[in-house]
């Protein structure tokens, strides 16, 4: 994985009054959770989050509160309804001794059997929900669907990666190769 520098600073008016004042000043609200009982409120600034938050790939942050250091993942994000404004982030700091539960890209790899006779590749999950440690979760899931012939799919099922614990239904489709509609007449014309 890799990792993303974020410096931030504690925040105790925990206020309505006050997280709208640090958001007009162009600050994100943010709380980290982790090996401590208590969660540690601090504040970031917008434009230091945009390339961690606004990107498919998945970051380690190395977060620095007040010149503590700790290492975490992000959590959740929380965005206004109507202006997709950020309101708020949620870290959650990992250890080598605790897994952690994230999603993960999915890359598929090859030229499929059925996409080559005339099919169509659809990806149905884009990212795989996995458990692991955090310095074993790789940046991206690669699936070869070479062999993946007309009308077949893949399922999460199907799936198994070192060190990776999948915890997607096992009957949820990952990616299929779907007939399509010059498919079906040359199939019809030839049969």
């Amino acid at each position: 994985m890799k990792t993303f520098e974020l410096a931030g600073s504690s925040r105790t008016d925990l206020g309505k009054k006050a997280t709208k004042a640090l958001r007009k000043e162009e600050k994100v609200p943010a709380v980290i959770y982790g090996e401590t009982a208590d969660a540690t409120h601090f504040v970031v600034a917008k434009n230091d989050v945009r390339k961690l938050i606004y990107t498919p790939e998945i970051f380690v942050v190395n977060l620095t509160i007040d010149g503590k250091e700790c290492k975490a993942i992000l959590k959740d994000l929380q965005f206004h309804p109507v202006t997709d404004e950020l309101l708020h982030i949620d870290f959650l700091q990992v250890s080598e001794k605790k897994p952690v539960v994230i999603d993960v890209p999915v890359i598929l790899d090859g030229l499929a059997e059925g996409v080559r006779a005339g099919g169509k590749m659809s990806l149905d999950i884009r990212k795989l929900k996995v458990k692991a440690n955090y310095d074993k979760v790789p940046e991206k899931v690669h699936v070869n669907v070479e062999k993946l012939a007309l009308g077949k799919s893949i399922q999460v099922g199907d799936l198994h990666f070192e060190g990776l614990e999948l915890l997607n239904a096992k009957n949820s489709v990952v990616c299929r190769v779907q007939l399509t509609r010059a498919a079906r007449g040359l199939a019809a014309k030839n049969g």
